[in-house]
This record gives structure tokens, sequence and C-alpha cells, in this order.
């Protein structure tokens, strides 16, 4: 009898401790902030690349706009709000953060004479403009006379906790300056904008209608 093997009958090599099979390889292989790591080893690292991408300062644009009657000239990030700007980089902290999505009216100002919700316009695209907010609506500023909007609010009682109040407010003033109060079912969606948690609607009404019939 023939001793000799043939070659289907040699056993395959063995695997050796430090040559990994594929399944091995794939099992122990993850990605890691964009590096394969191949068995505890990091291969390609991308990292670097970007941390440096990250330490990049954003684009920043310069505006000049009159808020309140006063001209300002300032340097913000592009994608800063006039919301923002107001608060931020102004210090007027009347002007409320609301939903910063422009469903609650909170952050309502006038630009141009026109109501907008200031968390939705970028600060950078109003050179030129003139920018009322609420502590700049009474003509006699801080220590002086009341809007007659203001002075109604009081006087129908338009608001409890207040959050929504400077907000309401501008989009009333924005509300009677475009002639929108031939009633109470106009104003109401005219200011149907403006979001009142409290639920004094029917006030509000009262007082923006109360100031349009004065005027």
């Amino acid at each position: 009898m023939s001793t000799e093997l043939t070659e289907s009958a040699v056993p395959p090599p063995a695997e050796s401790s430090s040559d990994p099979s594929r399944r091995t390889f794939i099992a122990t292989t993850t990605v890691v902030g964009g590096a394969v790591v191949a068995g505890g080893l990091i291969a390609s690292p991308l990292l670097g690349a970007q941390e440096a991408v990250g330490a990049e300062a954003p684009p920043s644009g310069r505006v000049s706009l009159t808020v309140n009657g006063k001209r300002h000239t300032v340097t913000v990030d592009n994608r800063t709000s006039l919301l923002d700007l107001v608060r931020e980089n102004l210090e007027l902290p009347g002007t409320k953060k609301g939903c910063n999505a422009g469903a609650c009216g909170a952050c309502t100002v006038l630009v141009d004479g026109q109501r907008v919700n200031s968390c939705l316009t970028l600060a950078v695209r109003l050179e030129g403009a003139e920018v009322t907010t609420i502590e700049g609506l009474a003509p006699g500023g801080e220590d002086g006379e009341l809007h007659p909007l203001q002075e109604a609010f009081i006087e129908q009682d338009a608001f409890q906790c207040g959050y929504c109040t400077p907000g309401q407010i501008m989009s009333g003033v924005g509300c009677i300056q475009e002639g929108h109060t031939g009633s109470a079912d106009e104003v109401r969606e005219w200011m149907s904008g403006n979001i009142c948690r409290c639920g004094c609607y029917v006030k509000i009404v009262r007082a923006v209608e109360q100031t349009a019939h004065r005027k």
C-alpha cells in the first residue's frame, strides 16, 4: 500500500494567532470620528482635519441700522437674527424669545413700520433699516408717557404673565397702522400670529380696538 498522500488529503495550514481571519478582521474593525480602527489600531486619521475646519471662524458681516432712533453699526455672525442682535448685542431685552421659529409672535418688532418676527429676520439683511422695539415705542422714553396701546393694555387688563405682551403690543401697533381694525373679528384675524398662553385674547382685542378708535 502506498503511503503517499494526495494533494486533497493535505490538511490546510493552521491560522496563526497573529494573522486574523477575514471574519475576525471585520468583527474588530470600527469607525471612530471618521478614522478606521482595525483591531484597535487607527488607520487614516481624519480628526485633525475636522478639528481644523471646526476651528475656522464663522462668516460675519457689518451692518448699520437705526434701533429706537439710535444709529448702530455692528459686526455680527451672518446667522445672527434680529432678535439676538437687539437682545444680546444692543442689550434691549424687552423683545422676548419664545418659540424661536416664527410661530408665537413674542419677538414681534417693527422694521420700517412693518411688523416682523425678529427671530426669523437676519440682522445682516437690514442695512439702513429703521427698527422699533417695545423699548422705543413710548414717545416719552423709559420715564415718560406711554404709547396709547400700552395704556389700553393696562386699562383693559390685557395681560397676565406678561411674557407675550411686548410682541402683542408691537403687533397691535402694526395692525392699527395697517388699518385692520374694522371689527373685532378683523382684529383677531390680523393678530392671529401672536399667541397668549394665558388666554387674554378678548381683552387684547378690546385694547387694540380702544386704541384704534382714539386715533
